[in-house]
């Protein structure tokens, strides 16, 4: 039973994990400028490479010295060496596509969400029933549960809110302030940097 716990435990940590990282991805959607987003979903996107790097490789270093692991990734132990980075670069395309989507959407996880669980445990059971011994050997119920996994995801989706919170006063009040003078502000000069539009009203204002 104990040995079951376990890793009951570990995927519970990966549905808490994972279920937080739609959300908190959703944060850094950028803002925009003159109609225009400050950044793309590639900028976030890095930070969390950076996150990779520090938790899993120095991390991951650190766990294997404990457990007594061998360092080198030659010869017998080239598999894990060859279907690691094959995961994580699988790990790192999905991330990019869940980012551009939490993005794109404005942060909407109910949305977006739901796809991508539904959508991940479909594709694992697909996979694995072909590693197993084909698509042949799928039962109905199985089949069942994948069409049941589709409906849910269309129907949350379907009924998730899609209205988003109104601007503050303030952030409405700087708006109509600045749209004035970006309309007299030269427009190449956005193109090149779009910071630039605070500084220059700062200085006309002097």
């Amino acid at each position: 039973m104990n040995k079951m716990l376990i890793p009951i435990l570990f995927a519970l940590g990966t549905a808490i994990f994972w279920g937080c990282y739609g959300p908190t991805i959703g944060n850094a959607q950028a803002p925009k400028l003159d109609g225009r987003p400050l950044w793309s979903p590639f900028k976030p996107y890095v930070f969390i490479g950076i996150a990779y790097l520090v938790i899993a490789i120095i991390g991951g270093l650190a766990v294997m010295k404990i457990k007594g692991d061998s360092f080198s990734y030659s010869g017998q132990y080239y598999p894990a060496a060859k279907w690691g980075f094959l995961a994580g670069c699988l790990g790192a395309f999905g991330a990019i596509c869940l980012t551009s989507a939490m993005m794109i959407s404005k942060g909407n996880a109910l949305l977006v969400m739901p796809i991508v669980f539904g959508g991940a445990v479909s594709v694992t059971a697909i996979v694995s029933a072909i590693k197993l011994g084909g698509v042949n050997q799928m039962s109905v119920p199985l089949w069942g549960g994948m069409l049941l996994t589709v409906v849910g995801v269309v129907i949350v989706a379907m009924n998730t809110p899609h209205g988003h919170a109104a601007p503050s006063p303030g952030a409405g009040g700087h708006a109509e302030h600045a749209a004035p003078h970006a309309a007299e502000t030269p427009s190449h000069t956005d193109a090149v940097n779009p910071y630039a539009a605070p500084s220059e009203t700062a200085t006309e204002s002097e």
